[in-house]
């Protein structure tokens, strides 16, 4: 059982942060971004909030990720869970062992999104990192409400952990990664990792990660409508993932709500300036900054949410991989 960490204490440091958050002069819109949400309108793709759980689920999430690569061995499991098998796809780039290995969770607002949304980036980071990774597909909600994914999230991380010379890993090389929602579940296991007295997780790769039950920053109020991703999806999301207002009040909900972020493993953290998620997740790094973590953030301006999954067509998305790849090498 999870035990509830919450007191209105917290919410002090968590608004300091986002007060005394450096203002920066907005950049225009990337033109390669401009196209594509041109397009998205001309073609009149509705957002996902306005469509049924079903028919998101239709939706193409790995548009604009580009060829995937041929990585030597790919194989998909079913590994223990705490009340069912988790599918993970795990990307082996050699024979050789043992590697790295990169847990990695797919986006999608906890709702939608599978081991295919990031099949590609997942290719890319086993042969660039030249590391393993394993890409977890978590229960999803309204199907399983929190914790649900987190619980399958944390498995994952254990049978890794605990299986490293069965898959050819190294145990003292293992890493969390992920993306939107998928970022917020790599930063909490890393945190479930630590407050089970565990020390396995050595580094985070966070994307644009959700880390808040809120919608009041600032970036909401910039980016909550025509950037792809808006507001009203976000809210969308997170009703679908919570039973209750009260878990999102919980910090393996929302981490940045954390009492203490002390003894967590190193992290990468990527924005996007036209995301709405952009604060939260630069909030997310300074906390940890001011809790002793070394942390490198990075916001790529004129970009928008989900670009680091579209290499395909974003210039800048393949310079945020590429960064990825070295920060990764470094902690390896």
């Amino acid at each position: 059982m999870f035990y509830f960490l919450f007191c209105i204490l917290h919410c002090e440091p968590v608004d300091f942060i986002f007060e005394n958050m450096r203002e920066e002069i907005r950049m225009p819109l990337d033109p390669q971004v401009q196209v594509v949400l041109e397009n998205i309108s001309k073609q009149g793709i509705p957002p996902l909030h306005t469509l049924s759980v079903e028919n998101a689920r239709k939706v193409n999430l790995s548009f604009g990720a580009g060829q995937p690569l041929q990585v030597w061995k790919v194989e998909d499991l079913q590994i223990p869970g705490n009340l069912q098998s988790v599918p993970v796809r795990i990307y082996k780039p050699q024979r050789e062992t043992p590697l790295p290995v990169i847990v990695y969770y797919h986006g999608g607002g906890w709702v939608v999104g599978n081991l295919d949304a990031a099949d590609v980036l997942c290719r890319e980071l086993a042969n660039r990192v030249n590391s393993i990774v394993v890409s977890v597909d978590y229960r999803l909600a309204p199907d399983h409400k929190f914790p649900a994914a987190v619980e399958d999230a944390y498995a994952a991380l254990t049978w890794v952990a605990q299986n490293t010379s069965a898959i050819g890993a190294d145990p003292y090389r293992i890493a969390v990664g992920g993306d939107s929602a998928g970022g917020n579940l790599a930063a909490v296991v890393a945190m479930m990792a630590r407050d089970n007295g565990a020390n396995f997780v050595k580094f985070q790769l966070l994307f644009n990660p959700v880390t808040h039950y809120s919608f009041d920053t600032q970036s909401y109020k910039e980016n909550g409508e025509g950037f792809g991703l808006t507001a009203d999806t976000m809210r969308w999301f997170w009703n679908n993932y919570l039973a209750n207002d009260q878990d999102g009040l919980h910090p393996y909900a929302s981490p940045l709500l954390a009492a203490d972020l002390a003894g967590l493993p190193p992290a990468l953290i990527l924005t996007a300036e036209y995301d709405p998620l952009r604060d939260e997740g630069e909030a997310f790094a300074e906390k940890l900054r001011a809790a002793g973590v070394p942390v490198e953030m990075k916001r790529y301006e004129g970009m928008a949410h989900g670009f680091i999954l579209q290499t395909g067509i974003y210039d800048r998305g393949r310079e945020a991989l590429q960064h990825a790849v070295r920060a990764l090498q470094k902690a390896f």
